[in-house]
């Protein structure tokens, strides 16, 4: 996966709090067997009407918000069903990085897999983030996993945490296949000792 060190991108405010799994990419789009693709269906019952036009109203149909990277949301982002399409369709439509007060644990298990930073942030900072994305054109956010920090070019500033073995796997892209593939050395000593006898010899 795509390694995550430090990110520069214009923001996306959707502050609402509870913003689920089945809002993020809805149940009918589950279908599809690959992890790319899912981008156009994101936020799908938001992003247009019942019979299928766009909602110019929702952010991310706003021209302003064409081709951002973060997004910042309200507390529980990501609850709902432990759907990995989540995530998938959020990386799919270009978002590097969600910040919000709060993420519900399976959800950010999902991103951490999948290369998406998930910054948790105080109730006030996320409100601030949003106001300033709201009124100010081309908001952005600079994020350093390195440094652990999130800040803009007009003073806002704040630290960061996450667990070290994530913070880890995000700086240098490993997946879980990844991180088994660094013991391959190991891997096949192993079972160069212990071969796998022949069905006809068990």
């Amino acid at each position: 996966m795509q390694p995550f060190r430090k990110h520069q991108g214009t923001v996306a405010p959707l502050y609402r709090a509870d913003i689920d799994t089945d809002q993020i990419i809805p149940k009918q789009f589950l279908k599809r067997i690959e992890k790319t693709g899912f981008g156009e269906f994101l936020f799908n019952d938001w992003r247009r009407s019942v019979a299928g036009a766009s909602e110019p109203s929702f952010v991310l149909n706003q021209p302003a918000f064409a081709g951002t990277s973060i997004l910042v949301a309200g507390r529980n982002f990501g609850c709902g069903s432990s759907r990995e399409h989540a995530v998938w369709a959020l990386a799919d439509f270009g978002f590097r990085a969600v910040v919000a007060p709060s993420f519900a644990d399976i959800f950010a298990t999902n991103c951490a897999k999948n290369g998406l930073l998930t910054v948790a942030v105080s109730e006030a900072e996320a409100s601030q983030i949003a106001r300033k994305a709201s009124e100010i054109p081309g908001y952005q956010l600079t994020i350093d996993l390195e440094t652990l920090t999130v800040e803009d070019d007009l003073g806002f500033s704040s630290r960061f945490t996450i667990d070290e073995f994530t913070r880890h796997c995000l700086l240098e892209g490993l997946d879980d296949i990844a991180l088994t593939l660094e013991h391959e050395a190991d891997i096949a000593a192993y079972e160069a000792k212990h071969p796998v006898p022949a069905a006809w010899q068990v």
